[in-house]
């Protein structure tokens, strides 16, 4: 396992070469205890796992709690956690990169809060990639808070036959995926 840090790339290949054509993207975190009304520490912080395609710098397609997959069925997202605890990924989106249409050129990773919370309120964030047998290859730590309610996470682009995963780690202000698309564009 590879513990990415913000920029860094990383090729999708098996230990032989060949590009991988699955993978599943696990995002994890814990709210912190100072989030909620006034401080209480009561309300549990509802992060959302998001898929954005991008074909061309044009959005293509998503997947999120409110549309699990895309249309090409090539991103999936396995079900929505509204507290963050628990162990292991809160969230996890697969792909099937031999599925993916081939104009897409690049999927970004998000998290966000549906209820507008900024990420200074979450600890302990990261987003994940494992391939098909389990083994973890990357890992992409959120080490410090985010002022924004939104975090574009990690890319995967199209590299060469393949992929690659990129770490980004950038603060966009959104809930939803869809609610700005124009402050993703620099990412895709």
């Amino acid at each position: 396992m590879i513990e990415l840090t913000e920029g860094q790339e990383l090729a999708l290949t098996t230990d032989g070469g060949a590009p991988l054509t699955h993978v599943q993207m696990g995002v994890g975190w814990d709210h912190a205890h100072t989030a909620g009304f006034a401080g209480s520490g009561s309300a549990p912080v509802d992060l959302d796992a998001s898929a954005v395609q991008f074909a061309g710098g044009q959005l293509f397609d998503l997947a999120f709690f409110n549309h699990l997959a895309t249309r090409d069925g090539s991103v999936v997202h396995l079900g929505d956690s509204t507290t963050g605890k628990g162990e292991g990924d809160d969230e996890v989106l697969t792909v099937d990169l031999s599925k993916v249409y081939g104009k897409v050129d690049s999927i970004l990773f998000l998290v966000s809060s549906y209820q507008g919370h900024t990420l200074e309120f979450v600890r302990n964030a990261y987003c994940r990639l494992v391939d098909d047998a389990g083994t973890e290859l990357a890992r992409f730590t959120l080490t410090l808070g985010v002022r924004e309610t939104g975090l574009v996470m990690a890319r995967l682009h199209r590299d060469g036959d393949g992929w690659a995963l990129q770490a980004v780690g950038a603060g966009v202000a959104m809930r939803t995926p869809t609610d700005d698309i124009s402050a993703l564009l620099p990412y895709a």
